[in-house]
């Protein structure tokens, strides 16, 4: 077992709340430096993000209203991943979802945990080159509020830098994807 790894022990789990993308819990523990108490989490079965970028090197976004923020966030294709769904098949599903653009070429770009300090999600993120629109784009989901948005890279690292990027997932897998994104 890898230093650090040592699982805390649980003495009680409370389900407070059952949602339909994750749960809320209250776990009382024993940590593995003995210390007790009540920890909240929320389990989330984790996230997949992909950055496209079309044939001429833009990279696609959408400008999402997010109702937690109360305004419109710039992010990159992501969605949550569906039970018995691999997260490439949800950002193959979530891309054309959102903006109506496919890829046939995907590489893995790695993954991290978005705030484990409450929350086991993992988000997936990949990159998606010579990405294309789609003929027939699927209908969106009723309760989104999304509009495509072509940059370049240079400008996503502007608008990060400017505050106008300010979505973790979106900055994280940014950072993962720049040296191939850069010459």
């Amino acid at each position: 077992m890898p230093l650090g790894s040592e699982p805390p022990q649980l003495l009680k789990q409370r389900l407070l709340y059952k949602g339909r993308k994750f749960n809320f819990e209250v776990n009382s523990l024993r940590l593995p430096n003995k210390a007790e108490g009540d920890w909240e989490c929320i389990r989330h079965p984790g996230g997949a993000l992909v950055i496209p970028v079309t044939t001429d090197g833009k990279l696609v976004l959408v400008k999402q209203y997010r109702f937690t923020v109360q305004r419109r966030l710039y992010e990159f294709p992501a969605g949550t991943v569906e039970l018995g769904e691999e997260p490439m098949e949800t950002v193959q599903r979530e891309v054309q979802e959102e903006t109506g653009y496919t890829s046939e070429n995907w590489k893995k770009l790695g993954e991290f945990f978005l705030a484990p300090g409450y929350s086991d999600e993992v988000i997936y993120a990949f990159l998606a080159t010579e990405a294309t629109p789609v003929e027939n784009p699927p209908e969106q989901d009723e309760d989104e509020d999304i509009e495509t948005v072509l940059m370049t890279p240079q400008e996503v690292e502007s608008a990060i830098y400017a505050g106008d990027i300010a979505d973790s997932k979106s900055i994280s897998s940014f950072l993962l994807a720049r040296p191939l994104l850069f010459d």
